[in-house]
C-alpha cells in the first residue's frame, strides 16, 4: 500500500464512518487550520476521534491511530469565528506518523481494509443484519422508517455495516472498535449482536410505556366516573338506599333463628358497616360475610321420613341387590324414630365402577324425605375447597361443605363425597385432613369454616363418601367412615337391572316405549355376554342405549307404528361383531398353563399364567409388568418346586440345567399381589414335570415356602369372575371358607369350591393325573419322610 500525506481533523464525541455524511462544528484553530489547507489542496481531511474529549490541545498519543478519510462538500464560516463543514467519509485509513507542522496536524497514512470475503455464510449473516435492522427500526421511534429503503438496497458487507452503525446508540469505544475491524464479517456480527441487545432494552421500555399509559388511563378513568357517581348520588340520595340496605340486613338478623355466636358476630359487623363509605371495598367485603352468615340454614330442617317399609320400597324401586347398604340405611331410620337426636352415620360406599353408588345416595335422601347435595371431590387437591378462604384474602369464599349447604337450605341433607379417594396433596394442603373434621362424629358438630370463622353444627347431615378403592383413602379417614363394599354384579343381577331399569330409562331417554321397541332376554344376555365385561352395568347401558338409537332411526324412517323386536341377529347388526370372548377357559388341557383368579378395581378377572422350559443355565425369568410382590410370589413359587424336586419326580439339580421363564398374558396391564402364588407354582410343577393343568379349574391363593396356602381378598369378585368364564372348579384357601356364603347363590350352585390349607391339596386337584389319590399320597409321605431325615440331623448335630 501507498503511503500518503493529509491534513488530521481531531473529533471529540464523534466518529466518522465511510459512506457518511454529517456536519460538523469546528472552534479551535489548529483545526481550522487543517481545514482551510484541505480546502486548498484535493479537499481531503482525515478525521480521527480523541480517546478524552475534554482535552483542547491533544497531542498524538490523545489520538486513535484509525480513522476515516473524508472529503469536504461545502465549508461555511459563521460569525463567532467558527466554521460550519459537511464532510463525506469516504474510506478507513490507518495514521502511520504525525509529521512536524505548528500551525495543524499533518499525517502520513496508509489505506486500513480488509480483504474481499464472499460465502454463503457471509450471505446468511447479511440477510439476518437486514431482518435484524427493520426489527430494530419498527422499535426505535426515532429513525426515519424510510431509512430501512435505503439499507436493505446496501447488499456490500462493508458498506452495510458502516451504514447501519450509524443508527445505533453506541458508547465511543464501541463504534472505535467497529471503525478498528477491517473484515466486514466480524463487524455484520459484532453490529448483530448490539442490535439484538438493543431490540431487548427497547421491547422492555414499550412493554413499561404501555403500562404506565394503561395505569395512567385507569386511574383518570376511574377518578371521572367516581367524580360522576358522587354528583349522582347528590341528585338521587344513594345514602339513603345505602340505609334501606342496613335497615334491611337488620331486620334479617332479627328474624333469623341463628346461634349466639353467629348473631353476636353478624350484628358486630353490622356496627362495623354502618360506619363504613357504602363505595369503599371494605363494605362490600363485611356486606358479602354477613349475606353469607344469613344465608345459611341456622336451626331449619326437613322433616324425616321415618317410615322403615317405606324407605325399604323405595331403595328396592331404585336399586336391585345392594342388601348391605339398604340394610344399613334402614337400620338408621329405626335408630332415629327411637332416639330424639342421634348422630348422623358417616357411610363410605367402595366399589368398582357403575355399581351405583352415586344413584344408591340419591335414593338414600328419597327414601328419607332429605335435601340431596352432591359434592365431587376428584382432583381436589387444596384444603381451601373444603374449609374456605380466610377473609383477608381478595374475593375469598366459604369451602364447598358450606356452599353446599347454602345450596340445599336445610341443615340436615344427604350430603355425597362423591370420589373421596380422588383427592390429591400439594403445597396448598392436604383436602383429607381438612375432611378428618367433617367427618368425625365427635367434632363435626363444631365445624370452623376459615371464612366464617364460626362453629357449625354438620352432627346432623347424613354424610355418604364413594370411591373405588380404599387405597387411595388416608387411614385416619378411613377410621372415621363405616366402610360398605359393592361387589360387581352377577349375571342374572345385571339382567334383572337391564329389564327393570336400563331397557325402560334408555327407552323413554330416545323417546320410545315399550310397544316400539321390545327387547328379548336372549339379546340382553348377548349384550351382557359378547360386548361388556364390568363389574357395573355402565357399559351395558350404554350399548342398551346405542341399540336404542339404532331403533329410533328405524322407528322416524317407517313411523311410529313401527314395532322393533330386538333379539340376537338385530344386537348384532346394530352393535357390530363381539368385542369380548365369553368364557375364557383353556379349549383342552395344557401343560404349564394355569387360570388364576385376580381382583382389580373393575371387579374380578381370570389371569393366566404360562411357564416355558428350555435348555440353559438356570435362568428365571418373569414378564408381564408384574409388580414387586408378584415378582417375590414367583421366587417363593421356583423355591418350593426346588423342595419337592424329588417327589416331584425331578433332579435334584433340574435348575441348574434349564431356563424358566414365567409370563403373565397382557403384557400392558400393571399387575401385582401375592393370590397368584399357587397358580405359579402349578404351571412350574407343570411345566417341569410335563403334566397338563386342568382348563376347568382356577385357583387363588398366596404360597409359602414350605407349601401352605395362604388367604387372600376379594374372593367373591373372583368367584363372580370364574363364573363368568365358565369355570367348574375354583380352589380358594382353607382360611378364606367365611367368605364362601358372600357368593351368591346361583354363582355356589355352579361352581365347585374346594378349600385347599398346602400346595399338595392344589395339585392333586389341578393337575391331569392317572391316579390322583397315589400321587397326593408320595407328596405327603415323602414330605412326612423329609421332616423326619431333617429332625433326625437336628438331633445328631446336638
Amino acid at each position: 500500500m501507498s503511503k500518503r500525506t493529509a491534513p488530521l481533523l481531531p473529533l471529540r464525541d464523534i466518529i466518522v464512518f465511510p459512506h457518511q455524511v454529517v456536519p460538523l462544528f469546528v472552534g479551535r484553530e489548529k483545526s481550522i487550520a487543517a481545514l482551510e489547507e484541505a480546502m486548498g489542496a484535493s479537499k481531503e481531511i482525515l478525521l480521527a476521534a480523541q480517546k478524552k474529549a475534554k482535552t483542547n490541545e491533544p497531542s498524538p498519543e490523545d489520538i486513535y491511530e484509525v480513522g476515516t478519510l473524508a472529503s469536504i462538500i461545502q465549508l461555511l464560516r459563521l460569525p463567532d469565528g467558527t466554521v460550519k463543514v459537511l464532510v463525506e467519509g469516504r474510506r478507513r485509513v490507518q495514521i502511520l506518523e504525525f509529521l512536524p507542522n505548528d500551525r495543524f496536524f499533518t499525517v502520513e497514512y496508509e489505506d486500513f481494509s480488509g480483504p474481499q470475503e464472499s460465502s454463503i455464510e457471509l450471505e446468511a449473516l447479511i440477510r439476518s443484519v437486514h431482518s435484524t435492522f427493520e426489527a430494530y427500526v419498527k422499535l426505535n421511534k426515532r429513525i426515519p422508517p424510510e431509512t430501512l429503503s435505503v439499507v436493505s438496497a446496501i447488499e456490500d458487507p462493508s458498506k452495510l455495516a458502516d451504514t447501519i452503525v450509524v443508527y445505533l446508540t453506541l458508547k465511543l469505544p464501541d463504534k472505535q472498535s467497529l471503525l478498528e475491524s477491517a473484515s466486514p464479517t466480524q463487524r455484520l456480527e459484532r453490529l448483530h449482536e448490539l442490535m439484538q441487545a438493543e431490540i431487548e432494552i427497547l421491547q422492555v421500555e414499550k412493554k413499561i410505556r404501555t403500562r404506565v399509559k394503561k395505569q395512567m388511563e385507569k386511574t383518570q378513568k376511574e377518578y371521572y366516573l367516581n367524580e360522576q357517581m358522587q354528583a349522582i348520588q347528590k341528585e338521587l340520595g344513594e345514602r339513603d338506599e345505602f340505609k334501606n340496605e342496613l335497615l334491611e340486613l337488620e331486620e334479617r338478623i332479627n328474624t333469623k333463628k341463628l346461634s349466639k355466636e353467629a348473631d353476636q358476630r353478624a350484628r358486630t359487623e353490622l356496627r362495623k358497616l354502618k360506619m363504613m363509605s357504602p363505595m369503599s371495598a371494605e363494605a362490600t367485603v363485611v356486606r358479602n360475610y354477613i349475606d353469607w352468615v344469613l344465608q345459611l340454614p341456622w336451626n331449619e330442617f326437613t322433616n324425616d321420613n321415618l317410615d322403615v317399609d317405606n324407605a325399604e320400597a323405595v331403595l328396592d324401586e331404585d336399586h336391585f341387590g345392594l342388601k348391605k347398604v339398604k340394610e344399613r340405611i334402614i337400620e338408621h331410620l329405626a335408630v332415629q324414630a327411637l332416639v330424639e337426636r342421634p348422630r348422623g352415620p358417616i357411610l363410605c360406599l367402595v366399589g368398582p365402577p357403575g355399581v351405583g353408588k352415586t344413584s344408591l345416595a340419591r335414593s338414600v335422601a328419597r327414601a328419607m324425605g332429605r335435601k340431596f347435595i352432591r359434592v365431587s371431590l376428584g382432583g381436589v387437591r387444596d384444603e381451601a375447597e373444603i374449609r374456605g378462604h380466610r377473609r383477608t384474602y381478595i374475593g375469598a369464599m366459604p369451602g364447598k361443605i358450606i356452599q353446599s349447604l347454602k345450596r340445599a337450605g336445610s341443615q340436615n341433607p344427604v350430603f355425597l363425597l362423591d370420589e373421596v379417594d380422588k383427592m390429591s396433596t400439594d403445597f396448598r394442603g392436604d383436602p383429607s385432613s381438612a375432611l378428618l373434621e367433617v367427618l368425625d362424629p365427635e367434632q363435626n358438630g363444631t365445624f370452623n369454616d376459615h371464612y366464617l370463622d364460626l362453629d357449625y353444627d354438620l352432627s346432623r347431615v347424613l354424610f355418604i363418601a364413594t370411591a373405588n378403592t380404599t387405597n387411595g383413602i388416608p387411614a385416619p379417614l378411613q377410621d372415621r367412615m363405616e366402610i360398605i363394599r359393592l361387589e360387581g354384579y352377577t349375571e342374572p343381577e345385571k339382567m334383572a337391572i337391564a329389564k327393570r331399569y336400563l331397557v325402560p330409562k334408555q327407552l323413554e331417554a330416545n323417546g320410545l316405549n315399550a310397544k316400539n321397541v321390545r327387547f328379548t332376554d336372549d339379546a340382553l344376555e348377548l349384550i351382557i355376554q359378547r360386548y361388556t365385561r364390568e363389574a357395573g352395568v355402565r357399559n351395558l347401558e350404554r350399548e342398551v342405549s346405542s341399540c336404542c338409537r339404532k331403533s329410533a332411526r328405524e322407528v322416524v324412517r317407517h313411523g311410529k307404528n313401527k314395532k322393533i323386536l330386538v333379539n340376537e341377529p338385530k344386537v348384532a347388526k346394530f352393535l357390530g361383531t363381539w368385542k369380548y370372548r365369553y368364557g375364557m377357559a383353556e379349549e383342552r388341557d395344557e401343560v404349564g398353563l394355569t387360570t388364576g383368579l385376580a381382583w382389580t378395581s373393575a371387579g374380578g378377572d381370570v389371569l393366566m399364567i404360562e411357564v416355558s422350559i428350555m435348555p440353559g443355565k438356570g435362568k428365571l425369568t418373569i414378564t408381564g409388568k408384574l409388580g414387586d410382590v408378584m415378582q417375590e410370589s414367583a421366587h417363593a413359587a421356583m423355591s418350593y418346586v426346588r423342595t419337592r424336586a424329588d417327589l416331584l419326580g425331578l433332579d435334584r439339580n433340574f435348575y441348574q440345567k434349564v431356563d424358566i421363564h414365567i409370563h403373565v398374558p397382557e403384557g400392558a396391564m400393571p399387575k401385582d399381589g401375592p393370590s397368584a402364588g399357587i397358580t405359579m407354582a402349578t404351571s412350574l410343577v407343570s411345566a417341569l414335570a410335563r403334566l397338563p393343568v386342568r382348563r376347568d379349574v382356577a385357583m387363588t391363593g398366596e404360597i409359602t415356602l414350605r407349601g401352605r396356602v395362604l388367604p387372600i381378598g376379594g374372593l367373591k369378585e373372583k368367584a363372580l369372575a370364574a363364573h363368568r368364564a365358565q369355570i367348574k372348579t375354583v380352589l380358594v384357601p382353607k382360611d378364606n371358607e367365611k367368605d364362601i356364603p358372600e357368593i351368591p347363590k346361583s354363582v355356589r350352585q355352579d361352581l365347585t369350591i374346594i378349600p385347599v390349607e398346602h400346595m399338595d391339596d392344589v395339585l392333586k386337584h389341578a393337575l391331569v393325573l392317572e391316579d390322583p389319590d397315589a400321587f397326593y399320597t408320595r407328596l405327603k409321605g415323602g414330605a412326612a419322610v423329609a421332616h423326619q431325615e431333617i429332625q433326625a440331623e437336628q438331633g445328631a448335630a446336638h
